[in-house]
């Protein structure tokens, strides 16, 4: 039976990640913030194991990955994300407090994340990363607005660019994955996409990787993304 780890799990994209990987018969290890709010995911069924986790604690990072020393994780899903001013904000109107906390959430817990776990992925048979990123973090198509959020979604993209080039000798393929506007709390209930629609997609592209994917940032039909 293959593995997934899912960070942010308890609602959105992430929930729904989990939803389809135990309908398809995998183990799912859902991290959440707040085990409060997980009965969603204790209700999908015995694939599901809940732990909790806040991602922006790098020493609970480490714990975990301690804790689940011995189990091998075929696919690691990034997706814990924070988005505190949404898409309004214009440069004048950048919260300089929040952003601090931004970047530690979409950059530097995913980029500590892969690097605890990346003996657990280098021990399993699929060996993928999948860091789910974020159009808005393509920096060729950038427009003004939410400053805070796009530059974390690419300095992600860069992070993870690197990462699966210092990495590839070990085997691990590391994606980016753009899934699109999805009508999730972050996206938005104007977003044309479904949560079951995008994240169907990304499980296609994430199954299809092999090596030379490695690196690249990919829409959730599979095309590339504009860096």
């Amino acid at each position: 039976m293959p593995t997934t780890l899912i960070t942010g799990a308890n609602r959105g994209l992430g929930y729904e990640f989990a939803r389809q990987y135990v309908g398809n018969g995998w183990r799912v290890i859902a991290c959440v913030r707040d085990l409060a709010k997980a009965g969603t995911l204790t209700a999908l069924g015995n694939g599901i194991e809940v732990r909790k986790l806040d991602v922006s604690d790098f020493a609970a990072i480490d714990s975990l990955a301690k804790d689940l020393a011995d189990t091998p994780i075929d696919v690691l899903i990034l997706n814990a994300g924070h988005n505190p001013q949404g898409e309004a904000p214009t440069a004048a109107e950048v919260d300089y407090a929040a952003w601090p906390e931004t970047f530690r959430v979409n950059t530097m817990a995913p980029m500590r994340m892969a690097v605890a776990f990346s003996s657990h992925v280098a021990a399993s048979q699929k060996k993928v990363i999948a860091a789910v990123s974020s159009g808005g973090g393509s920096v060729s198509l950038a427009r003004g607005g939410n400053y805070a959020y796009r530059s974390t979604k690419a300095a992600l993209n860069a992070c993870m660019s690197g990462l699966a080039r210092e990495y590839a000798a070990r085997g691990l393929i590391i994606a980016m994955l753009a899934p699109g506007w999805v009508r999730t709390d972050m996206g938005g209930p104007k977003a044309p996409i479904a949560p079951e629609d995008s994240v169907a997609g990304m499980r296609k592209v994430i199954s299809g990787l092999t090596a030379k994917d490695s690196g690249r940032f990919l829409k959730a039909d599979g095309s590339d993304y504009p860096w």
